[in-house]
Formats: structure tokens, C-alpha cells, sequence
């Protein structure tokens, strides 16, 4: 839309007018341009250029992942709540209950708050670490940070075909890990171990196979080198 049109516009929404239609200039003459549809749930900007993760994720694949599959999510999600009374809840609010729902709403609603985590949480930190109360966490839970490493990575290689692998907040505030297939995520009442995912790992092949083809294990291996700890740490301790 050109300066011309959106301010016609503006003006049509100021005095009343402008309600599910926009309109605008052609030739002097008022057309109608479009369908006028609020979206209830936007495609999040990263926080970093695509390339910033490169070695370990490449910009190509970053792009895609974001600016495609992410981005269909959000809108298949926008499409399947349209008109219906989830259109007003909150995301966490439609996952508590998704069972209830379609599956178009499980799977794009999962796809939408899951990639949002997955570009929150990602930033290169070669050898990086917890440290505090996430690090005391996971000693607790786990023995040690190796002994979390292992069995985190081997829940993402071991899930067959797409989906997630998450380190979860339980309600008693204790941390676990789980897997999830396809774009569930522990906030659903429909999977086994219900939590608050405070690290999401994507293993859906389009997340690594231009980089890395088949070899998964090589990419969960990489990954623990872009993981932004202090924002994983937030998570931890602000989620419920």
C-alpha cells in the first residue's frame, strides 16, 4: 500500500468506514483492494541475521525454517482459529485445551509456539554452560551437565520421524527430559509428560538436512554450541 493509500485508508477507519474491506485508488476511483482480516498471531523477527548461527546452522536452511515453514504455521494457525471462540485466547491457552480443537490447531499452534522458542533460545556459545540455579537444576535432576547432554541428545536422535526434544519445568518445579512427535510440545494436554518447556530442540528434517543431510546425530551434536544459556536460564526460572 502506498502513502496515498494508507492514508485514505486511515481516514476510512476514523470516520467509521473501514470495517472487514480496505480500499483504494486506481485511476481516481475508489476499488476495493482486499479482504481486511486482523491477524491473531504474527510470524516473531529473530533477534540475529540468518547467518549468525553459521557453522553449525546455515543461513539458507535459517531462512527457509523461518521465513517459510514458520511463517505457514502462523498463517494455517490464523486460518483454522478464524471465526471460532479461539480466536481471543492466548496461545498457552489453546495448547492447554488443544484436544478439543481440530488437529489444523494442534499442529500449527504447536509449529507457531515451538519455532518461537527454538529462534529465542539459539545464539553461538561454543562451550557454553548453565550456571546458577538452572546448572544446580539440572545436577540435581540429572548427576551432572554431561549426564543432561547425553540424555537429552538421545532423546532427540532416538525420536523416529519429526518432532521436538524438550527440556521440561514440572509443576513441582523439578526439570525432566521428553520428546514429542511432530509439532506437540509438553504445554498440550494431549502428550505423557506435561510441563513448562524451557529448551526445545526442532529434529524435524527440515530444520538440518540441507547442512547435514541424514547425519541428525551430527546436528543435535552442534547444537549445544548455539545455545543461548541465559535466555534458557529466564525460562527456567520465570516459567510455570
Amino acid at each position: 500500500m502506498n502513502r496515498r493509500d494508507f492514508l485514505f485508508s486511515t481516514s476510512l477507519v476514523t470516520a467509521g468506514l473501514f470495517t472487514q474491506k480496505y480500499f483504494a485508488f486506481q485511476n481516481n476511483n475508489i476499488i476495493e483492494r482486499s479482504t481486511f482480516k486482523m491477524a491473531n498471531f504474527e510470524l516473531p523477527k529473530l533477534g540475529y541475521d540468518y547467518n549468525a548461527l553459521e557453522p553449525y546452522i546455515d543461513a539458507q536452511t535459517m531462512e527457509i525454517h523461518h521465513s517459510k515453514h514458520h511463517a505457514a504455521y502462523v498463517a494455517n494457525l490464523n486460518k483454522a482459529i478464524e471465526g471460532t471462540n479461539l480466536a481471543n485466547k492466548s496461545l498457552n491457552d489453546i495448547l492447554a485445551n488443544v484436544s478439543k480443537s481440530p488437529v489444523a490447531v494442534r499442529n500449527n499452534g504447536g509449529g507457531h509456539y515451538n519455532h518461537t522458542l527454538f529462534w529465542e533460545i539459539l545464539k553461538v556459545n561454543k562451550d557454553g554452560k548453565p550456571s546458577g540455579k538452572l546448572a544446580s537444576a539440572i545436577d540435581s535432576a540429572f548427576g551432572s551437565f554431561e549426564d543432561f547432554k547425553k540424555k537429552f541428545s538421545d532423546a532427540a536422535t532416538g525420536r523416529f520421524g519429526s518432532g521436538w526434544a524438550w527440556l521440561i519445568k514440572k509443576s513441582d518445579g523439578s526439570l525432566a527430559v521428553t520428546s514429542t512427535p511432530n509439532q506437540d510440545n509438553p504445554l498440550m494436554d494431549v502428550v505423557e509428560e506435561k510441563g513448562f518447556p524451557v529448551l526445545g530442540l526442532d529434529v524435524w528434517e527440515h530444520a538440518y538436512y540441507l547442512k547435514y543431510q541424514n547425519r541428525r546425530p551430527e546436528y543435535i551434536s552442534n547444537f549445544w554450541n548455539i545455545i543461548n544459556w541465559d535466555v534458557v536460564s529466564k525460562r527456567f526460572e520465570s516459567g510455570k
